[in-house]
Parts: structure tokens; C-alpha cells; sequence
């Protein structure tokens, strides 16, 4: 297969807009608590929607899996628990930094660390920065990085002239910073459960699989480790809280109505398989960048941003900002839309040298 760089950019797009999109039905579920949503749509996000999607698009998926070194399907599993770590600090960074620092700094940690970890760590770093187009594709991870940071003051000023101030009392700049180090580095672990899960991309080539759903298998067991932390820290909210009945429809106040079981659990679905579908179409994104795939990461965490504050426009969340402040988020968002198109830019550069 010839790999296919605007191809692959449109897949990082609808990715992004996926898991942009996936919280709109979280919150509308009503009267269960978040340790019972989180865990009720994360079944469908690390184990019902991988396994059956690598079932339908991969022959032989059990087969692929158990041709796969051990030591190879540890490290898929262990890369997806420190990413786990990751995604459940990143609210502890915004509670301690606020919205602008807390945002740069972790997602730009994770943008940088997803990025150019796999590439340092493989040695090729050297070769990609001495060519053109991978000094093309280095040049939209900085932009990239500046969309963030204009992103996240804008989102800052937003705040402070709608009066979202939050807990001042909370702020902590060492505690924050600290967090959000852990934060980044952690998230950014993903991007390692990926590159380690080569293998098993083989492996299913080799099985007949199509070169778009290669990545599929190695979802499954790195989402698997993503499972495992976050199963953990909710069952240890679900016993502080009490909160295990809210799956069957009761509530911890028997002066409160019952949950509406099936609709919760029908929009804990749809968010979870939502959440899901960014890394469903991140692999095929993946698939389609060359030799510059290590860039998908920094197309996945432009894409996320970019549409989630195309959602906040969506949902009225800027309406009462000032001009200014919708001119910052605008430049932003330009800016992270040109990251996408440079870094696409270098690496079909790249796949026509």
C-alpha cells in the first residue's frame, strides 16, 4: 500500500472530531455519579468497541494476538496503564494550575513526549531532523505547541470575563506543576503502547488483515492497560461511595427517583463508543503517514483541541467572551489547522522522496 498523507490528516481530523465529541452525551445522563458513567462507558471504550471491531476487520484476531511475544503484549499493557495515569490526573492539573497553564503544560508535555519519544528512542530523530521533510514536519509540531498555548490563554480570558473563576483557594503552582508534569508524560504513554505494538501489525498484515485496520489488534491491548487503571481507581470510588447500585437504576438518596437505566446506559454507550472511534481512526490515520508516522500524535492532539473548542462555539460557551478573547481562540484554531496541514505537508514530502 502506498501511504497516503491527506488521507491520513482526514482520518487524524474525524478522530479528533470523535473524541471531541465523546463527553456531549456523558452529560446528559442523570443521577449517577462519575465513578458509574466513567466505568459504565469506558466498558464500551477499552473493551466492548475494540474487540469488535479487531473481531469484524482482522482474520484470525485470536490466532494474530497469540503469535505475539509475551514481552510484546506486556508492553502494549503497560504503556496503556501509565497512559490511565495520565488521563485521571489531567483534572487534578486544571483544579491546581486553572485552565491556561494547567492545559499547556500538560498537553503540551504529552504532545512532545507522544511525538518525538518513539523517534529519540528508536535513534531516528538525527535522520528525520536532517532532511527537509522532516524538518517540515518538526516546524508543525512547534506550531502545534503555540496553537495550545494561544488555545488555552484564550480559554483563561474566557473564564476570567464570564466570571468561571473556580477555587482560587486552590491554586498551587508547585502541587500544579508537579501534577501536570506526571499528567503530560503519563498521556503521552499512548503513543509508546502504539510504537511497541509493531509486532502485532505484522502479525495481522501477514493474517490478510487491510493495511487500514493493522492497528486494531494492538488497540485491544493497550486499551486493555488503559482498563485496568481506570477500572481500579473507579471500583475504589464505587466502595468510598457506595454508588454500585446506580448501574441497576437506584440512586444513594431514596428520596430521589430512579435513574433512567436504559437511556444512561444507552448514552454511556454512544459517549464510550465515541471515545473509541479516535483511535479507531488514528490507526488509520496512522497507517497512512509513511515514514513520518511518529507525527500522527501531534495530528491527534491538534485535532482533539481544535474541535473541542469548535464545540464549546457550538454549545454557546463563548457567546458572553469579548471580541478579543474570540479573536485569540480563533488564531488558535488557525494555527492548529495550519500545524495539520505542515506536518501533512512534510510528510508527503517525504513519501515522494
Amino acid at each position: 500500500m502506498v501511504p497516503n498523507p491527506a488521507l491520513g490528516v482526514v482520518f487524524h481530523w474525524i478522530g479528533g472530531f470523535s473524541s471531541a465529541s465523546f463527553y456531549v452525551p456523558y452529560k446528559r445522563i442523570r443521577l449517577w455519579s462519575w465513578e458509574v458513567f466513567w466505568l459504565a462507558g469506558g466498558l464500551f471504550s477499552w473493551l466492548i468497541a475494540p474487540w469488535v471491531m479487531a473481531f469484524a476487520r482482522t482474520p484470525d484476531l485470536i490466532g494474530v494476538l497469540a503469535g505475539v511475544p509475551h514481552q510484546t503484549l506486556f508492553w502494549c499493557w503497560f504503556w496503556g496503564v501509565m497512559w490511565g495515569f495520565g488521563g485521571l490526573t489531567f483534572g487534578l492539573t486544571m483544579r491546581y494550575l486553572g485552565l491556561s497553564l494547567g492545559m499547556a503544560v500538560a498537553l503540551g508535555l504529552t504532545t512532545v513526549i507522544g511525538t518525538l519519544g518513539p523517534p529519540i528512542f528508536h535513534g531516528t530523530i538525527g535522520a528525520i531532523a536532517g532532511k527537509t521533510s522532516g524538518q517540515l514536519t518538526l516546524a508543525g509540531i512547534v506550531v502545534t505547541l503555540i496553537g495550545i498555548v494561544v488555545v488555552a490563554r484564550a480559554g483563561q480570558a474566557k473564564a476570567r470575563e464570564i466570571g468561571e473563576r473556580g477555587d482560587k483557594s486552590e491554586f498551587n503552582v508547585v502541587k500544579g506543576l508537579l501534577i501536570a508534569v506526571f499528567s503530560g508524560v503519563m498521556s503521552g504513554c499512548f503513543a509508546w503502547g502504539l510504537d511497541a505494538g509493531q509486532p502485532i501489525r505484522d502479525l495481522a498484515l501477514k493474517a490478510g488483515t487491510d493495511p487500514l485496520a493493522q492497528g486494531l489488534p494492538v488497540l485491544c491491548v493497550v486499551l486493555a492497560g488503559g482498563l485496568t487503571t481506570n477500572l481500579v481507581w473507579c471500583a475504589i470510588l464505587i466502595a468510598r461511595n457506595r454508588s454500585a447500585a446506580q448501574f441497576f437504576g437506584a440512586t444513594n438518596d431514596p428520596a430521589v427517583a430512579r435513574a433512567p437505566l436504559g437511556r444512561n446506559w444507552l448514552l454511556a454507550a454512544l459517549g464510550g463508543t465515541l471515545w473509541y472511534g479516535q483511535f479507531f481512526f488514528y490507526t488509520m490515520g496512522e497507517s497512512q503517514m509513511g515514514r513520518f508516522g511518529f507525527s500522527s500524535w501531534t495530528l491527534h492532539m491538534a485535532s482533539i483541541i481544535l474541535f473541542s473548542t469548535l464545540w464549546g462555539f457550538a454549545l454557546g460557551e463563548w457567546a458572553q467572551a469579548s471580541g478579543r478573547t474570540r479573536a485569540r481562540v480563533w488564531t488558535g484554531i488557525g494555527l492548529l489547522i495550519a500545524a495539520t496541514v505542515v506536518i501533512g505537508g512534510g510528510n508527503m514530502l517525504a513519501t515522494g522522496s
